[in-house]
């Protein structure tokens, strides 16, 4: 059984018809949800930009290192500083959705789909997103730019997530 989320800024979503993914448009229309371990990655506004990491079964010490920084960290996300003051302000909704008619997209991601419309069991408001952050462990990085880790983390051997980069600010 698992817990499965769909983050919103709309408070009153009473149904979740499925829908092209603007990222994957070969894709057949979806709900998307996003797993309880994955669910950080989704603590922050809708448009911010952001590259996601995290340690697997496999994952190097040097890889650790380099991108976590140590291996106390669960997960490090990285977003422009521009988008501090946003992340601050940003009301955000958890939907809890029922698991039935959800497969899963992505095991490592997290990543869940269901080709049928899906009614929410429950909604509530996240609150601080980053007190949530800390409080899930997570590492926030704030950088000038993206596109260098971006570029760098597929070499690794960490798991991980570039969300919103359409929104990211041009290479430097």
């Amino acid at each position: 059984m698992w817990m499965l989320y769909h983050f919103s800024e709309e408070a009153e979503i009473a149904r979740f018809e499925p829908r092209l993914h603007p990222s994957h448009p070969g894709k057949p229309p979806a709900v998307w949800a996003i797993d309880e371990a994955r669910a950080p990655i989704y603590f922050f506004p809708r448009d911010c930009p952001r590259v996601c990491a995290w340690k697997i079964d496999g994952s190097t010490d040097e890889d650790v290192r380099r991108f976590l920084g140590s291996p106390d960290v669960r997960m490090m996300i990285a977003v422009e500083g521009y988008w501090l003051e946003k992340l601050r302000t940003t009301q955000l909704y958890v939907y809890h959705l029922p698991e039935e008619t959800f497969s899963m997209e992505d095991h490592g991601a997290g990543y869940f789909t269901s080709r049928e419309a899906v009614t929410p069991v429950k909604v509530e408001p996240v609150g601080d997103l980053l007190t949530r952050l800390v409080e899930a462990g997570v590492e926030l990085r704030l950088t000038p730019n993206l596109w260098p880790l971006h570029d760098a983390l597929p070499e690794s051997t960490l798991h991980f997530s570039m969300i919103r980069m359409r929104n990211a600010l041009p290479r430097m």
